[in-house]
């Protein structure tokens, strides 16, 4: 048991799967916990098995992130319990079926709890955070946010804008010192899968994750001090490549002219 508190983590998503990973292991690092999901019997089995295995304070929350009340309340929680230290933004659905087979509302609640909750919750945390001098924001994206056509389109935008809001928090908020971290699992067996249309067992399995393993792994990513890790990827220099040719493409992304490539020829 570790007696020393490093402040309180809040966890989305956290009644199963990679959210309830990361409440153990946050746990065991010292931090008291806030775990939220709609699984009201999930969340209370949870918090006690961790209560009683580190003597940790956890709270839980029974929410769907989805509807606005809820999604209110969680927030609110943000802005009021000055306790918190920590925000892990894990609660997310995907989809694995091709856009024309995609039903138009299951994508709009995605993009609702995937994107705007998300967000919410971080306007939620961050100016605390600021306030106070100290913050961790954590966000779970997914490697189809950089490849977006390994499942479907909808999914990997709404997982691109949580990689791209994270690498502009991160621009606004390190001076401040308000750490921003995004982990980009690539398939994990969790439950996820199955909900979304394809159960993991159908899935090659050497390209799943189990699930403790990618969570341990990003945690490692954090205590390293990355922006953005990718718990499966072998050689860190592939992503810093692909970091580095984005930033050489930044001084030319706005020229008061076109490229010559695109002016059209006098007379032509």
């Amino acid at each position: 048991m570790t007696s020393t508190s490093k402040g309180t983590a809040l966890v989305t998503g956290a009644s199963s799967g990679i959210g309830a990973i990361y409440a153990d292991r946050l746990a065991r690092r010292g931090y008291d916990l806030i775990l939220v999901a709609r699984n009201q019997a999930r969340l209370n089995e949870l918090a006690k098995r961790l209560t009683d295995q580190t003597g940790r304070s956890i709270e839980v929350v029974a929410a769907d992130l989805g509807n606005k009340a809820d999604l209110a309340r969680v927030a609110n929680v943000l802005k009021t319990d000055a306790s918190i230290t920590t925000l892990v933004n894990n609660a997310g659905i995907g989809a694995t079926g091709p856009l024309l087979v995609s039903d138009a509302d299951k994508m709009d609640e995605m993009i609702t709890l995937n994107v705007s909750a998300l967000t919410r919750l971080t306007y939620a945390a961050a100016p605390r955070f600021v306030e106070r001098g100290a913050g961790t924001i954590i966000n779970i994206a997914s490697i189809v946010g950089i490849a977006p056509e390994v499942l479907n389109g909808v999914y990997g935008g709404t997982k691109a804008f949580v990689i791209a809001f994270s690498l502009s928090l991160h621009k606004e908020l390190a001076e401040k010192n308000v750490r921003i971290h995004a982990v980009l699992p690539g398939a994990t067996a969790t439950d996820f899968w199955g909900i979304a249309g394809v159960p993991v067992e159908h899935l090659p399995s050497e390209i799943v994750m189990p699930a403790e393993e990618m969570v341990d792994a990003a945690l490692v990513g954090f205590d390293l001090g990355e922006l953005i890790t990718i718990p499966s990827l072998p050689d860190v220099r592939d992503w810093e490549a692909y970091e580095a040719a984005r930033q050489k493409l930044m001084p030319n992304l706005s020229l008061k002219v076109p490229a010559a490539r695109y002016r059209a020829s006098v007379g032509g």
